[in-house]
């Protein structure tokens, strides 16, 4: 897709994004469904940035998550931070969070750095689920301030999701076409040849962790206000995990257009699976989408496009 393009759709999801929760005859559950399949967008390109562009598969996005979430009930506890703020201060905790991970794990590799960030994930979830201030192991509820321009604080957050989304991916896309892209997928391809070749391989692991994990951290700070409370259990859930990383291999990981049409479809049909059989299905359309997926087109639903229009 062309830079133009590009733009014009960014622009029509905006459109949409803050047009549609001003329209009072849409049914309300359409935006609440809406707002995770926009969360799984942004965590699905969040991760595609580490995971897909430098090919470090990572498992912690629940610990991102969480800690963005965390940060927000703090901020809003500690100073009854607005929205705005607590995604800024969700986003940039999880970013340090993600920087000194990168710092302690990228020298690992494969499987070994796939362990490594799941128990980061066991980490932060410990720690919440020890600290008394923001619920501990029984939760949190939290009161949720009025809203004046749209009609419910559901419709607020899924207009301020849509924002994010259209962020995140401008971002993804950036990182993609420059030379940080680039210098990216040479250490995917073959760190030591990349390294070889003057490509600062350590730098360009840090930023990209830290800015992965920066946006699933800003993907994270509006749950609470969205459920009204928040606990650990469901914080850290690898549910998150799953969706993120599940979207990027449906979609595609070379482009950052995969992680969108793979969160959309795999995001729209847990919707449905939840609403038309049980939630307990989720997981089953997960696996069996990767499956087919991994099999019949590994290279996810872009790169089967690309080989279907080159024949």
């Amino acid at each position: 897709m062309s830079g133009r393009n590009f733009w014009i759709g960014a622009v029509a999801v905006l459109v949409l994004g803050v047009g549609l929760p001003l329209a009072p005859v849409i049914n309300e559950y359409f935006f609440y469904a809406g707002y995770m399949v926009l969360t799984f967008v942004v965590l699905a390109t969040a991760w595609n940035i580490l995971g897909g562009y430098a090919g470090y598969v990572n498992f912690g996005p629940p610990a991102f998550f969480g800690v963005g979430a965390y940060a927000a009930v703090l901020l809003f506890k500690w100073v009854q931070a607005p929205l705005a703020a607590q995604i800024a201060g969700g986003a940039a905790i999880a970013g340090l969070l993600g920087f000194g991970v990168g710092l302690l794990t990228l020298r690992l590799r494969g499987i070994f750095f796939a362990i490594a960030t799941v128990a980061v994930v066991f980490i932060m979830e410990t720690l919440m689920i020890n600290w008394r201030y923001v619920g501990g192991a029984t939760g949190l509820q939290l009161l949720r301030p009025p809203v004046e321009l749209f009609d419910s604080y559901t419709r607020m957050l899924f207009a301020v999701m849509a924002l994010m989304s259209v962020a995140a991916v401008s971002i993804a896309r950036y990182i993609q076409v420059s030379w940080i892209g680039r210098g990216l997928r040479a250490l995917r391809d073959s760190e030591e040849a990349a390294e070889s070749s003057g490509v600062p391989t350590l730098k360009l692991k840090l930023f990209a962790c830290t800015v992965s994990g920066a946006l699933m951290g800003a993907a994270g700070a509006p749950m609470p206000m969205y459920l009204s409370f928040i606990e650990p259990a469901s914080t850290f859930n690898l549910s998150y995990t799953i969706g993120a990383l599940g979207s990027a291999i449906i979609g595609g990981m070379s482009h950052w257009l995969g992680p969108i049409v793979g969160a959309i479809l795999l995001g729209t049909l847990q919707q449905v699976v939840t609403v038309t059989i049980s939630s307990e299905m989720n997981v089953l359309v997960v696996g069996v989408l990767l499956v087919l997926f991994v099999v019949a087109a590994p290279e996810g639903i872009v790169g089967l496009f690309k080989r279907i229009f080159k024949k």
